[in-house]
């Protein structure tokens, strides 16, 4: 009885190990407890996906994001204070460390209160940018739910990102609106690490209801300018992302109605949406992983030690192969490569000589195997096997191997007889010869005709 109820207690530990491929350790931070039964639900999918989630005040002094130099979670879930700040345990420079030690954030905003500065100064790190007010919220008189807010507009109805975005179709794709009530708007920088995944409507714009005026004069930015979720993937590969409607979140608007003027009424998807994004941040998707690399020398006959020599020579005929797999919310599935895509190998030395697409050419059990042939250039030194595949929502693929290549030996250069551009030349070195010798024997052998002197002196 005793190792069969071990086995129970196996089978349940494995039925709650976390989904997210780097771990099910969630802080959320949140300042007023009696908020927590708004967000019922998403508790909920959170803990049925396997995290174990701790909630925290920011104004513990106990509370720390590392333990002897570790992280101490795998995830952070920061809600909007409604203090001025967090306070020393989670400063801006404590966020970017946590970042730093591949820490993975999910950062939640709102239009109806203040955000504070330390907040502000945070997302600079990371390019990305508030209103000067940093008390703004994003209203359209266009695309705005009639129900709930009939006069502000400040309840943005949306399609889904993945309809609207080609590159966000993998991970948030899908049908169906998204309510984003009280939303507080951000903009982007030039960084290549951002990626905005839901922009606001053309006919959007950024308010601040603290002004009392009517009408909006100077407006800093409007329309696609205003990004609502936006996330930046680190070059560790760490995920922060920002949403700017922690509302959308609530229990409320998970199966609420909503309805844009002249429209029918329609059922919001924020549940799957929410779903999709932390998924997304915890690393559930997106993440990708090397297998097997090897390259060898092109022939049928190969053996164990023809893979991945270390010295090539000049001319050679060379197969790479690379096993690349993909973490999607419960394991390692093939990994498709876009069709508008192409994952790539260099073979370089100080720059590229040789750049190529990578074609599937099988699979395993959970990877794809692509591969590629290509002659060595005739250039000796070191090289290297590099593939480097960075995208939006992916993480970053950076494999080197570094190779050898020399010349011929002296016995491995071709006989001139085998180069038919050479007969030519052959041919008259051998004419040459055959001349000078026919000249040497006629030489040899042929005698002068005796002079009329020589023979009166024979004669003698």
């Amino acid at each position: 009885m005793r190792w069969c109820s071990s086995l129970v207690l196996f089978g349940f530990l494995a039925a709650v190990n976390a989904l997210s491929s780097s771990g099910n350790r969630l802080l959320v931070i949140l300042e007023d407890a009696t908020e927590k039964d708004l967000y019922s639900t998403f508790w909920g999918d959170l803990e049925a996906r396997g995290y174990d989630l701790e909630f925290e005040s920011p104004k513990n002094e106990k509370l720390s994001l590392f333990e002897l130099g570790e992280r101490a979670y795998d995830h952070l879930l920061i809600f909007p204070p409604k203090s001025k700040g967090f306070g020393p345990s989670l400063s801006p420079k404590t966020i970017v460390d946590f970042v730093n030690h591949d820490g993975n954030i999910l950062l939640a905003l709102s239009g109806q209160s203040t955000t504070p500065s330390a907040i502000g100064s945070l997302l600079l790190e990371f390019d990305i940018r508030l209103s000067s007010d940093r008390s703004s919220v994003a209203v359209d008189h266009f695309h705005y739910d009639t129900e709930s807010a009939p006069e502000k507009h400040d309840v943005l109805v949306l399609e889904r990102p993945g309809k609207l975005r080609p590159d966000t179709k993998a991970f948030f794709g899908g049908e169906g609106v998204l309510a984003f009530p009280h939303t507080a708007p951000h903009t982007l920088g030039d960084s290549s690490l951002l990626a905005p995944i839901l922009r606001a409507p053309a006919t959007a714009y950024s308010y601040n209801p603290k002004d009392g005026s009517v009408s909006v004069e100077d407006v800093t930015a409007a329309g696609s300018q205003l990004a609502l979720v936006s996330a930046m993937q680190a070059r560790n590969s760490a995920r922060f992302t920002l949403l700017g409607s922690v509302e959308s979140l609530q229990d409320t608007w998970f199966s609420a109605t909503v309805k844009t003027p002249g429209s029918k009424e329609m059922k919001t998807v924020n549940r799957e949406f929410a779903k999709q994004l932390t998924a997304w941040t915890f690393k559930e998707t997106g993440v990708l992983k090397v297998g097997k690399i090897e390259h060898h020398l092109a022939k049928d006959d190969l053996t164990a030690e023809d893979l991945n020599p270390t010295i090539y020579r000049i001319k050679n005929e060379t197969v790479f192969s690379i096993e690349v797999s993909e973490y999607s919310y419960d394991g390692f599935v093939p990994f498709e490569v876009p069709s508008d895509d192409e994952l790539q190998l260099e073979f370089t030395m100080l720059s590229p000589f040789h750049r190529l697409n990578l074609k599937p050419s099988g699979t395993t059990g959970n990877s794809t195997i692509f591969r590629t042939q290509f002659t060595v250039p005739d250039q000796h030194g070191i090289f290297s096997f590099r593939v480097n595949y960075k995208r939006p929502f992916l993480t970053n693929l950076e494999e080197k191997h570094e190779v050898t290549v020399r010349h011929f030996a002296h016995n491995e250069y071709p006989r001139s007889w085998e180069i038919t551009g050479g007969w030519v030349w052959i041919a008259g070195l051998w004419s040459v010869i055959a001349g000078f010798l026919a000249f040497v024997i006629v030489w040899l052998y042929s005698e002068s005709a005796p002079t009329t002197a020589s023979k009166a002196k024979k004669m003698q």
